[in-house]
């Protein structure tokens, strides 16, 4: 869980269960409150029951499109609306805005980005600035204002690339990330650095987290990389 100013709540219109699941589980460590689509022949029934702060609409859904939802929705609330679809052909998009859509984002696309992409709306629309302070996976706390992580009352002072791959970590909470993944955000491009590297850093990170009281919250997926976080 990420800990901010504010819990927004989203409103997720997505037919597709396991897309649906995923954005709503990312969008949870966010400190956002998702909120799935259920009855698609009532989108706006369940709308102002969620009373949401902003809109996550797929385009092709059962019955009603996405335009059409849209369209009923901007009858009762500018509440801000961000469109998801394969299809992301210039008609579409152009569409999507003439009826009142915020944003438009074609699949698939990076969680990371959508949440990025969300909270510029939320600040966009509501005047407010979204501070994140706090990632938070089970009893381990990565603070992002001075880059320390803690675990209960100890305090875990952390070099920039340990800091760097425990944040990549927490982010993906429950996902298996890839050692190439942890290496290019740490280090782009760069041929020269060891694998071995990643390693060590992986092993210090371990130590200090075993040392403060989370053993094992760092797992091996021989051959895939690491995870944290799983249930």
């Amino acid at each position: 869980m990420v800990k901010g100013v504010n819990m927004r709540k989203v409103f997720i219109v997505e037919d597709d269960e396991i897309i649906a699941g995923q954005v709503a589980k990312h969008l949870e460590t966010w400190q956002m409150k998702p909120f799935k689509a259920q009855d698609f022949q009532n989108i706006i029934g369940e709308f102002e029951k969620a009373q949401p702060d902003i809109v996550l609409m797929d385009l092709k859904l059962p019955a009603y499109n996405g335009f059409y939802w849209c369209s009923e929705i901007r009858k009762i609330s500018q509440v801000p609306i961000v469109f998801l679809s394969s299809a992301d052909d210039n008609m579409n998009i152009v569409m999507a805005m003439n009826m009142g859509a915020d944003d438009f984002i074609a699949k698939p696309f990076d969680l990371q980005v959508l949440t990025a992409k969300i909270q510029a709306i939320l600040r966009r629309s509501y005047g407010e600035s979204i501070a994140v302070h706090e990632l938070e996976v089970k009893n381990v706390r990565l603070n992002l204002d001075d880059t320390s992580a803690s675990v209960g009352d100890n305090r875990l002072d952390l070099t920039k690339n340990e800091y760097l791959i425990l944040k990549t970590l927490m982010e993906q909470q429950g996902k298996v990330v890839s050692r190439e993944t942890i290496m290019e955000r740490l280090w782009g491009a760069d041929e020269f650095v060891d694998d071995n590297t990643l390693t060590v850093n992986v092993t210090r990170i371990r130590k200090k987290l075993d040392a403060a009281g989370a053993e094992d919250f760092i797992a091996t997926k021989r051959g895939m990389g690491y995870i944290v976080g799983e249930e």
